[in-house]
């Protein structure tokens, strides 16, 4: 097995054809076998961006809640330790790498359990490659 650390930005490109490409398939085939680990922050920023889509008229209720329930059956687990760590290691990394804490807690977890991180966010990936911690996918695919 392989996992990895699942960035809120692949998630969300699953649910949006627009931003749906080859890459994110793979990764989403890789979970599905390999398994990933998720901040504890995720489910509430991944909400956030369904709320946003929601309002904005991209997606309605029913299409999220059927993606919701698909994603509820992934192998997908939320590390437990994203708040004890969240005033010392992970805002030292936001910090160090002028990212957002929620960005750091991504980088933070990729670090800790040495698996790669994925991620289409062009600084975080930045910061992730400046720490020795892999990127998923590798092409060079990344928003902002």
């Amino acid at each position: 097995m392989n996992p990895f650390v699942l960035d809120c930005s692949i998630a969300a490109a699953w649910l949006f054809e627009d931003e749906a490409a080859p890459v994110t398939d793979a990764l989403l085939r890789r979970l599905t076998r390999d398994g990933a680990f998720v901040p504890g922050l995720w489910r509430l920023e991944l909400g956030n961006v369904l709320a946003q889509a929601e309002r904005s008229k991209r997606t309605d209720a029913t299409r999220i809640a059927r993606w919701i329930e698909r994603l509820e059956k992934l192998p997908i687990v939320v590390d437990p330790e994203t708040g004890s760590r969240a005033f010392r290691e992970i805002l030292g990394l936001a910090r160090q790498e002028r990212l957002t804490t929620y960005d750091a807690a991504y980088l933070e977890l990729a670090i800790r359990k040495g698996i790669p991180l994925a991620t289409l966010d062009r600084a975080l990936a930045r910061a992730a490659r400046r720490r020795g911690v892999a990127i998923l996918p590798q092409e060079e695919r990344t928003t902002s």
